[in-house]
């Protein structure tokens, strides 16, 4: 049976996460939820839909028990793509899926006991008939869970159109749900379909882009668009990055090189980090038979670094909280990659960060005229987590926490990898100034990540009390599980304004 005692294994612990984390709203700063879905309020028919539908983490691990892949992101049935997930979930003994489908069975359809082959039929007829008695659909869950704040991920070029919307549906009179300005695919110079995706943007932004200039121009007419929103985050996504020294002409004629594709039959480059650009066609939105322009590792790094400077001058600029999530080893497996796409299930953590290359970027932001924007480190390699923690406290001061690392991501959102940040980072960049935990998720029902790394931060802190190396006294202290669970994110990205 689930356990209400979970990872509180400790009087302490428990008292902690009772008084202090337990009932606390959400702010939820980064997801990759559908704006469509929420304006449109999505009504959903079943569980196999509201749990299989988005997520790579169950695809994942259910081809690693050789389940067919019609069963997985095929055509199958979302019943009979649901019993095939059921029959695997009690091998998932320490998988982090295990306890966040207990979670989710818990919270939104009252099933205490395991999920297995024997009992799935019943419980997918039992929450059909719970979703559908209870009008399950996103504002059902975003209220269920007390969500205050919801940042989806967007493109610059997008209208935005469903974000209005948003603003004015009285379904989410009690959440705030705007766009965060997501330019991956104004970075991604090395990717099939870049020449196309500038003139979208050009088009978006009403205006020609002939240079990098220009570009950049367009970059921040869509920022503005996306403040009048309410918007104000950024997310960028990177694989590797190696800071390169660069001349103003220098990327212009890289820029230029891959407008005009004068290489129209070049097959694309190894981009640095490991990485290839599988699959970048389709998720640039390219043209059919566009290729990529065939630019060196050089070239590729100049525009890079002129990218991620000029754009983040722009969020300091306009107030923007500047986030990157860091060193993501994207397509690993080229030929299903290729068939279903990025964002599949087919990527891994890399350690090709450049941790020098940050900071550089960093250092240069900070000896500019427009200052560094509030920034959030999210690197994937859990090896590198003191590493970016000693970077982000070499840049604070303007603000507290003004750089900081973020909660650990992807690969690394669960209780393990949450302790292991506590642990390992605390005594670099103080746990009390993280701006706490995200969904990173395309699920509705992911909420309840929230509360698994409020009981880890818990059972942490009550270890630390009970082995007398904090005895400042439990208001204190509840005031810092306060703060890193709510009150921290809503003060630095401007919420309580």
């Amino acid at each position: 049976m689930f356990s209400e005692d979970l990872y509180l294994t400790s009087v302490t612990a428990k008292s902690l996460y009772e008084k202090y984390a337990k009932d606390l709203p959400i702010v939820d700063f980064h997801c990759h939820l559908s704006p469509r879905e929420i304006s449109e309020n999505r009504r959903f028919s079943n569980i196999g839909e509201l749990w299989l539908a988005y997520d790579h983490y169950k695809w994942r691990v259910m081809r690693a028990f050789g389940i067919d892949e019609e069963l997985i992101t095929g055509g199958a049935d979302w019943r009979d793509k649901f019993l095939a997930f059921a029959k695997i979930l009690p091998e998932l003994a320490g998988n982090p899926l295990y306890i966040w489908c207990a979670l989710e069975l818990k919270r939104y359809f009252e099933i205490d006991g395991p999920l297995h082959e024997g009992n799935a039929e019943a419980i997918y007829d039992r929450t059909a008939n719970m979703i559908a008695e209870r009008d399950m659909s996103p504002s059902y869950f975003i209220n269920k869970s007390k969500v205050e704040f919801v940042a989806t991920t967007d493109d610059p070029a997008d209208d935005l159109i469903y974000h209005k919307d948003i603003a004015q549906n009285s379904a989410y009179e009690h959440c705030r749900v705007v766009p965060a300005f997501r330019p991956d695919r104004a970075m991604g110079v090395e990717r099939p379909g870049f020449a196309a995706y500038i003139k979208s943007l050009g088009t978006a932004a009403g205006i020609k882009i002939k240079s990098f200039k220009d570009m950049i121009e367009a970059l921040e007419i869509r920022l503005v668009a996306f403040k009048e929103t309410g918007a104000m985050i950024n997310d960028n996504g990177l694989t590797g990055f190696a800071w390169a020294d660069y001349t103003k002409g220098q990327v212009r004629r890289v820029f230029e090189k891959a407008l005009n594709a004068e290489n129209a039959g070049a097959k694309g480059v190894e981009k640095v980090g490991g990485t290839k650009g599988t699959g970048a066609a389709k998720e640039a939105g390219a043209a059919k038979g566009a290729c990529a322009a065939a630019l060196s590792a050089e070239e590729i790094d100049i525009y890079r670094s002129a990218f991620l400077y000029e754009t983040a001058k722009l969020y300091a600029k306009h107030g923007f909280t500047a986030q990157y999530h860091i060193g993501a080893y994207r397509g690993a497996n080229s030929a299903m990659n290729a068939i279903l796409g990025p964002d599949t299930g087919f990527d891994s953590v890399d350690d090709a960060a450049g941790i020098r290359s940050f900071g550089t970027l960093l250092d240069r932001l900070n000896s500019s005229a427009g200052g560094l924007p509030r920034t959030i480190l999210y690197p994937i390699d859990i090896n590198q987590f003191e590493a970016f923690a000693t970077l982000a406290a070499n840049f604070c001061g303007k603000g507290r926490g003004w750089v900081q690392l973020g909660a650990p991501w992807w690969f690394n959102d669960q209780y393990y990898g949450i302790i292991k940040q506590f642990e390992s980072v605390g005594s670099i960049n103080p746990v009390a100034l993280s701006i706490g935990m995200l969904t990173d998720s395309r699920s509705f029902l992911s909420y309840p990540r929230h509360e698994l790394y409020r009981r880890a931060l818990c059972s942490y802190f009550g270890a630390i009390v009970d082995r007398g190396e904090y005895f400042s006294g439990e208001e204190a202290l509840g005031k810092i599980i306060r703060g890193i669970c709510y009150e921290n994110a809503k003060s630095y990205l401007g919420l309580n304004k």
